[in-house]
């Protein structure tokens, strides 16, 4: 955000005007690197789990 431009300054510039890309969070989990490594490490985390206590 630029201090030097008003509101109606970054209005008149904004690239999608009223439009707004949405995505559903299914797709946006499936795509999104935290998401998958966030997966991957509860994945491993619970195969450490079962390993360790022999769950």
């Amino acid at each position: 955000m630029n201090a030097d431009q008003d509101d109606r300054e970054r209005a008149a510039r904004d690239p999608y005007g009223e439009e707004r890309i949405e995505v559903d969070e299914g797709q946006l989990r499936t795509v999104s690197p935290g998401a998958w490594l966030s997966r991957v490490s509860d994945r491993l985390g619970s195969s450490i789990d079962r390993l360790v206590w022999n769950r």
